[in-house]
């Protein structure tokens, strides 16, 4: 069965908002998750960056969608990713043991799925 999930790339002041995964797969990644059965992608990743890192979300832009079967060692997901700009207090929430504030020179070496090769697309497109 094939998974639908989202991401988020959020920019802050010229840096991305990563968190540290409290579950499996463990690591650095995008804040995101699964889309409920019934909800629009847009209104899944505003509610899984509001639950991970409290930040609503401002000029929210469909960036890309990964699809490779091998990007989740869970199984088989395909991620509409999003850009956008972070509004708020910056804490770290639900699943999110961690959070971080990185630019493309910054980025932690354990980073999951296939979020490096996301955020090396996103740093390639704003260059």
């Amino acid at each position: 069965m094939i998974r639908l999930t989202v991401d988020c790339i959020i920019d802050i002041d010229g840096k991305v908002v990563l968190i540290k995964r409290k579950n499996p797969p463990f690591g650095w990644a995008l804040p995101g998750g699964f889309v409920d059965e019934g909800e629009t992608v847009e209104d899944a990743v505003r509610r899984e960056v509001r639950e991970e890192t409290n930040l609503s979300l401002e000029n929210l832009k469909q960036f890309h969608i990964y699809s490779d079967h091998r990007r989740d060692p869970r199984g088989h997901t395909v991620s509409v990713v999003f850009t956008a700009n972070g509004i708020g207090e910056l804490k770290a929430q639900d699943d999110a043991k961690e959070i971080g504030l990185f630019r493309e020179n910054t980025l932690p070496d354990e980073i999951a799925f296939d979020h490096k090769k996301i955020l090396d697309d996103y740093f390639q497109k704003i260059e």
